[in-house]
């Protein structure tokens, strides 16, 4: 296994987009939007639109489909949205599997960061600046259930989303089954153990499982990990923050591989 070490400062891995979050409406907009190949982070539809063919494209794109009320599309816009509206996201996503690819083929250890249920577009900034100032070589986020990557969260990251690759998986569950086949220990960081970080070797490849500080990480990713581990704590109040959370795993994570090194 290579010692962890430090590389060169990475280059951009895409082009930035513009931090305003674009909005597109209307069923002749939505599906030329859908044609064209632009990352979209989400599209809202009519609870009872039907229209096979926007269905089929966003399948085949991996756009999350909210089916919502006309009074939840009356809120985002006024204008006639026809039933529909997506938005553009601030990134284009990368593929879990090319990263993987590559990050083995550098010579690197994984450290790649898991989050459930995290919606908090600040905490999302947050997390992807820390994960990409301790080097961590991507983001995995569930389709559905996860933050907007807008311009807050690239405000609040600090410009690391530029950097940082994000990779939007359909179903964690089984992302977390081919993360372990690819070589890659599961740590789910959760209260419901009593090791402890400190106890867990994380100079291995290693992903690290964070849930929302409402939620925590569901079950069905808690039975899937290979480790179970928390931030042991003394004060009164019990929690932390998961944006503050995610930095103590991360930087416990680089200590050993520094040790180790």
């Amino acid at each position: 296994m290579p010692p962890f070490q430090k590389y060169p400062p990475r280059k951009h891995f895409t082009t930035p987009k513009p931090l305003n979050k674009e909005m597109v409406f209307g069923v002749q907009a939505v599906m030329e939007t859908l044609r064209s190949g632009k990352e979209i982070d989400k599209l809202y539809v009519l609870r009872d639109l039907g229209n096979p063919e926007l269905v089929r494209l966003a399948e085949e794109r991996n756009v999350p489909v909210l089916r919502v009320p006309s009074e939840k599309l009356d809120r985002i816009t006024q204008k006639h949205h026809q039933g529909m509206i997506c938005f553009i996201s601030a990134i284009n996503y990368a593929s879990l599997h090319n990263v993987l690819s590559g990050v083995y083929e550098q010579g690197k250890v994984p450290l790649l960061l898991v989050l459930d249920r995290i919606t908090d577009v600040r905490n999302f900034g947050a997390i992807a600046r820390t994960a990409e100032c301790a080097g961590a070589q991507a983001i995995v986020v569930p389709m559905k259930g996860a933050a907007e990557i807008n311009g807050d969260a690239m405000k609040t990251s600090s410009g690391a989303l530029n950097f940082l690759p994000v990779c939007r998986e359909p179903h964690l569950g089984d992302t977390l089954r081919y993360l372990q086949e690819s070589g890659i220990q599961i740590l789910a960081c959760t209260e419901k153990t009593e090791k402890t970080i400190y106890e867990v070797d994380l100079s291995v490849p290693t992903a690290i499982v964070m849930g929302s500080e409402e939620d925590g990480i569901s079950a069905e990713l808690l039975r899937k990990s290979d480790q179970l581990a928390r931030i042991p704590l003394s004060g009164q109040i019990g929690s932390l923050n998961v944006s503050v959370a995610t930095g103590i795993v991360l930087y416990e994570a680089i200590r050993q591989r520094l040790t180790a090194g």
